[in-house]
C-alpha cells in the first residue's frame, strides 16, 4: 500500500506542477484537497506535509528559471524578506488557533475565489493603457508579502501563490512575478517546514508531515515544475494571466462548495 500511495502521490505532483509552475504557482495550493479527500490526510498535518512538497519540488521550476536569468532582480528578495517571518507566524496560528478544517477551508475560498475572479476580470477586460494603475512600490510590496506569508504558513502554501495573482492583477508581467513568487515559496517553505517540526515536539496531534506523501509528490512535482517554466517562455501573456485566474478561481470555488456541506 505505500508504493501505491508513493506512485501516486508522484503522479499528482508532477501533474499539478507542469500546470501551474508557468504561472508562478508552486501546486501545493491544488494539492490540498487532493491530501484531504484521497489520501485522507489528517489535519493539520496536511499542511506540513504541502510545505515539504514545494521544499522538494521547488528546485525544479527554480534551475529552469536561473538558467533562463529570471531570478535576477529586487522583486526575488522583496517577496522572499517580506514572507520569511509572516509563514512562522502562519504555522503558530495554524497549530494552536485553525485546527479545524472548516475554518481552514472556508479561509481558502475567501482569499483565492475572490482572487480569481478579480485576475479574470482584468485579463478579458483591460483598463486603458492612461488609466493603468503602476507598479506597486517597494514597501507595499513587501508589506504584502509580509501579510501573504502569515496565510500561506497557515494553509501551507509558502505564501507565493497568493502574491502571484495580487501582483499580476496589478499589472506586473507573469514572466517577472512568477520566478519571484516560486523563489519566495521555495524560501518560506524551508522555514515553515522547520517550524511544524518544531512544534511537533511540543504539541499532540498529527503535527509532523506525510513524509512518504510529501517526499513522492515532491519528487514529480520536481520534474513538473521543470517542464512546465521551460514552457512559459513559449506563451502568451494573455494566457497565462488566464490561466491563474481560473486556478485561483477553481480552487476557490471548490473549497467553498466543501466549506459548506
Amino acid at each position: 500500500m505505500g508504493w501505491e500511495l508513493g506512485a501516486a502521490g508522484l503522479a499528482v505532483g508532477m501533474l499539478i506542477a507542469t500546470l501551474t509552475a508557468p504561472v508562478g504557482v508552486s501546486g501545493a495550493v491544488f494539492l490540498l484537497p487532493v491530501q484531504l479527500s484521497v489520501f485522507a490526510v489528517p489535519n493539520p498535518a496536511v499542511t506540513p506535509t504541502n510545505l515539504l512538497y514545494n521544499v522538494v519540488a521547488g528546485p525544479g521550476a527554480l534551475l529552469r528559471y536561473r538558467r533562463d536569468g529570471a531570478l535576477t532582480g529586487p522583486l526575488v528578495r522583496r517577496l522572499v524578506l517580506g514572507t520569511l517571518p509572516g509563514v512562522v507566524l502562519g504555522a503558530v496560528i495554524r497549530v494552536f488557533a485553525l485546527p479545524g478544517p472548516q475554518v481552514f477551508r472556508l479561509l481558502v475560498a475567501a482569499l483565492m475565489l475572490p482572487l480569481g475572479i478579480w485576475l479574470i476580470t482584468r485579463t478579458l477586460r483591460p483598463v486603458a493603457p492612461e488609466n493603468r494603475r503602476p507598479e506597486p512600490r517597494p514597501r507595499t510590496v513587501t508589506g504584502l508579502a509580509l501579510v501573504v506569508g502569515v496565510v500561506g504558513g497557515i494553509y501551507g502554501i509558502g505564501g507565493g501563490s497568493i502574491l502571484g495573482p495580487i501582483l499580476v492583477g496589478r499589472g506586473v508581467p507573469v514572466a517577472k512575478v512568477a520566478p519571484a513568487a516560486l523563489a519566495s515559496t521555495f524560501a518560506t517553505s524551508l522555514v515553515g517546514a522547520a517550524t511544524y517540526a518544531l512544534l511537533a515536539l511540543a504539541h499532540p496531534g498529527s503535527i509532523a508531515p506525510d513524509w512518504l506523501l510529501g517526499l513522492a509528490c515532491g519528487l514529480g512535482g520536481l520534474v513538473g515544475g521543470y517542464l512546465g517554466a521551460r514552457l512559459q517562455p513559449r506563451l502568451p501573456e494573455a494566457f497565462l494571466r488566464l490561466l491563474l485566474g481560473t486556478l485561483a478561481t477553481a480552487l476557490g470555488a471548490l473549497y467553498a462548495i466543501n466549506a459548506l456541506r
